[in-house]
């Protein structure tokens, strides 16, 4: 029999299971709004132009949800048909179910990971872009990446590999979209402005509601007439907000938070180190994943749900990433919970 959890469960399944504190309810709860949609609300477009200007770009718009910030950018930059670059296993291309081809009409492809675990080389994007040919060939006008790369394990792509890319897509006649999901992960893990990682990119997306802990949101960074148009798009999508002032206030509140992200990533680290001096395979995350390779993910993923640690399934393994709600305590908690390796575990606590 399965002996029932000590406590409650630690939950890592993902960063986006946060919970908004005390603080940041307060500031949601005393927002100035407006709508948004009509006239504008104060406090969103507060927080728009603290990202335009943490992000180094002309403007920026609020958006539910970080997959509709990618799909505004695909609809914006392509036309139907168009094809658009991406790194194997971008979140992009394998959990936004389609929208890219059934929104946005683009044809993916996915690029090698030649460069390292979630990025690819100039020299794929050069290879990749179609030149000439006749009228009914593919047409290539987009490169997305992505920073950190959420399926290689939240790895960092530093700003001298980053502008590597984006020249290189530019000299092919692409355009860049940035998928910035974590890319506040990324400027912690290296120490540098995000405006540093979202250089040479024409557009970039960036959530809050992630390890920053706002409750919903990220915002789609770009040029003036850019975020013109995807304003346009977002209300299409059913994106458009009236008091979105409310939310917003929650997003100022996690800007203000994003140094203690280094936090996660020492958690990691420290599940990582854990989990290897039980027997475990891995390697030591960059920033705040840590991906365990296992024969059966999801029976794997069960066993450790009835001991009282969440994780989510994978191609190869177990995905596991450590946030603001979960302290040391509970990584050395879930440490312990792990069954010795090789051995088939059956759900009993150790």
């Amino acid at each position: 029999m399965t002996s029932p959890p000590a406590g409650p469960p630690v939950d890592l399944r993902s960063d986006t299971v946060t919970r908004p504190d005390a603080r940041m309810r307060e500031a949601m709860a005393r927002a100035e709004v407006g709508d948004d949609v009509l006239d504008g609300d104060p406090t969103m477009r507060a927080l728009e132009e603290e990202i335009a200007r943490l992000l180094g770009t002309e403007d920026a718009l609020w958006v539910p949800s970080g997959s509709m910030g990618n799909l505004i950018a695909l609809c914006v930059h392509l036309e139907r048909g168009d094809r658009f670059l991406a790194p194997d296993r971008a979140h992009i291309l394998d959990h936004e179910v389609g929208t890219a081809a059934w929104l946005a009409g683009g044809m993916p492809r996915a690029l090698p990971w030649t460069a390292g675990p979630g990025a690819p080389s100039p020299s794929d994007i050069t290879r990749a872009v179609a030149h000439g040919g006749p009228y009914f060939a593919l047409r290539d006008r987009l490169l997305c990446l992505e920073n950190t790369h959420n399926a290689a394990g939240g790895t960092v792509t530093a700003p001298r590999e980053h502008r590597r890319l984006t020249d290189a897509a530019h000299d092919a006649g692409l355009l860049v979209h940035l998928d910035g999901a974590r890319l506040w992960n990324a400027a912690v893990a290296l120490g540098v402005p995000p405006a540093d990682l979202a250089e040479g990119a024409d557009t970039v997306q960036v959530c809050l509601s992630k390890g920053l802990g706002a409750p919903v949101g990220s915002v789609l960074a770009g040029g003036t007439e850019f975020v013109r148009e995807a304003r346009r798009v977002r209300k299409m999508l059913g994106g458009g907000v009236r008091q979105g002032g409310v939310l917003a206030a929650a997003g100022l509140v996690a800007l203000e938070r994003v140094e203690r992200l280094a936090e996660d990533h020492d958690h990691a680290r420290l599940l990582a180190a854990g989990l290897a001096e039980r027997g475990w395979e891995t390697t030591t995350p960059q920033t705040n994943i840590v991906m365990l390779p296992v024969d059966d993910p999801r029976h794997t993923v069960a066993v450790l749900a009835a001991r009282g640690v969440l994780t989510v399934p994978t191609d190869a393994g177990v995905r596991m990433i450590t946030h603001c709600d979960v302290s040391r305590h509970d990584v050395l908690r879930a440490v312990e919970s792990f069954p010795p390796p090789g051995a088939r575990p059956t759900g009993r606590r150790p």
